[in-house]
């Protein structure tokens, strides 16, 4: 198509000139002279701004079309006190085995452990875990282990759980592990993304300790940060942590030595959230600009001089939250006290934030719970799922991103091997230097494929009832046509008994 568009350009530029020289042959002569040389340079050039202005622009994707949906009445779970404090944390953890969400109590800090096939309406005297002295700041489950959890309390302590697997019959107070570290509350956790031995805690101290839960010791304190450390983040293979603290200062340390590699003085912004793009070497952060507007920027995490890019999302207060998927490239944007979820598609080159699409709800969302990748629904080509607290209703709400495809086969390309449940290094040789990245597996086995026979069989059923409310139908109306002659019948008697008595 292109090239016949050039020609019939040529063409009719031919015939142009052909004219102009019978009309004004002394001026086309002089033309020709003056140009000389610069002829053929002028028309390749203008080739190439025909040919460019002719490039498509449609940008390929294979998540152009993702959309939200919202879990039925059946798929929430109702009547749970979630917790009201002001602590910008999520307050809710979910693996494939269980929900675990932070509850309001009196006297101490607890929280519920559910098994995630039993959702409804949660009774008020459902068994929690309640050890802590102080009310529970943070709770985060082993990527490596689904009955191990860890939490954090203002008590100044982080403490390890194991969860039965049917779930809690009684109250839990006894920890598997209690690590006293911090002289102020301890507000973060996070563990280490390929070790199976090492978690991260910061408190309101100002202060990250790093803890080898084989030995259930302190092994490291890192002390860089003048103020409290607000977000902390690993890369893919755990070699690197990104911290955004008060000060306004995003940095990239190295966790076993405690040094600074990166430092970024965000003078004109406030940075609040950060995260890892997985291997795309890029750092995310979430934050508030000078003119109070909430903006995302995009670093590169070998040189924190200047952002890459920047944009400014919406004037709102709440704090965003960034959750990104490395096997999708996908970037995830939830606003604190927001109904809504952004999306887009993260690349290495320019744009590298492209747009996609935008779940909107009515209510506001406390915090999100994400699921791992091994715990989403393949037939469904279901490729992330929040855990949404909704505090005014009590309510714990699923949502799911689809991709709609209608296919019965297992989808490869939007579901690539993602990391799994064994770990890949143990806590020293992690200490000793060693890196490593994920354990990879395949969610094909996950994957169910439809039985034709049942899809036939359902066909077969489909009929049936259609049949049956067919001849139903029919016979509703022929019983009103019977009715309606029985009407008449008695309208016509009751006139001829009128009549009889008139005479």
């Amino acid at each position: 198509m292109e090239s016949i568009m050039n020609r019939m350009f040529l063409s009719r530029l031919n015939i142009f000139n052909c004219f102009m020289e019978k009309l004004f042959p002394s001026l086309v002569q002089q033309q020709k002279i003056f140009l000389g040389s610069f002829g053929e340079e002028k028309e390749r050039i203008f080739m190439t701004k025909v040919k460019m202005s002719w490039h498509s622009t449609y940008r390929s994707s294979k998540f152009r079309h993702v959309y939200g949906k919202a879990g039925s009445r059946e798929q929430c779970y109702e009547g749970i006190p979630i917790t009201h404090s002001v602590h910008d944390n999520h307050f809710c953890a979910v693996n494939p085995k269980f929900l675990a969400v932070v509850t309001e109590s009196a006297g101490g800090g607890a929280f519920l452990v559910i098994p995630l096939h039993k959702p409804g309406r949660i009774d008020p005297h459902y068994p929690k875990v309640c050890g802590h002295q102080g009310s529970v700041m943070d709770i985060k489950w082993s990527p490596f282990m689904d009955n191990i959890i860890a939490s954090s309390s203002e008590d100044c302590t982080v403490r390890i759980w194991q969860i039965p697997d049917g779930g809690l019959r009684r109250n839990m107070t006894e920890a598997l592990m209690i690590l006293i570290g911090h002289s102020r509350r301890a507000g973060l956790i996070e563990w280490h993304p390929t070790c199976s031995g090492i978690l991260l805690s910061a408190g309101y101290d100002c202060k990250i300790l790093i803890w080898n839960l084989e030995e259930g010791v302190a092994v490291k304190m890192i002390d860089t940060h003048p103020d409290v450390v607000l977000c902390m983040s690993f890369n893919t293979d755990g070699s690197l942590l990104a911290t955004s603290c008060k000060d306004k200062k995003l940095r990239i340390i190295d966790p076993r030595s405690g040094k600074v590699l990166q430092e970024a003085d965000c003078k004109s912004t406030r940075v609040n959230r950060v995260v890892f793009l997985g291997n795309l070497k890029h750092v995310l952060t979430t934050g508030v600009s000078r003119w109070n507007t909430r903006q995302i920027a995009l670093w590169d995490q070998e040189d924190l001089s200047a952002p890459i890019t920047e944009e400014e999302i919406d004037g709102l207060s709440g704090v965003l939250f960034p959750f990104y998927d490395a096997d999708t490239h996908m970037l995830y944007l939830a606003g604190k006290g927001d109904g809504n979820i952004r999306y887009y598609e993260v690349s290495p080159e320019k744009p590298f934030l492209q747009f996609l699409m935008e779940f909107r709800s009515p209510a506001p969302q406390k915090g999100l719970g994400v699921m791992p990748k091994r715990g989403v629904d393949v037939g469904e080509c279901e490729i992330f799922r929040f855990y949404k607290l909704v505090t005014l209703k009590g309510l714990v709400e699923p949502i799911s991103m689809i991709v709609p495809r209608r296919s019965e086969t297992y989808q490869e390309d939007i579901f690539p091997m993602t990391a799994g449940t064994e770990s890949a290094l143990s806590a020293a040789e992690w200490l000793s230097g060693i890196d490593r990245g994920p354990l990879l597996i395949s969610l094909k086995e996950a994957y169910k494929r439809p039985n034709p026979a049942g899809l036939r069989a359902s066909k077969r059923d489909r009929r049936t009832l259609l049949k049956m409310v067919y001849r139903q139908q029919d016979e509703i109306r022929k019983l009103k046509d019977e009715l309606g002659g029985k009407d008449e019948r008695i309208r016509q008697l009751e006139l001829e008994l009128k009549n009889l008595r008139n005479t």
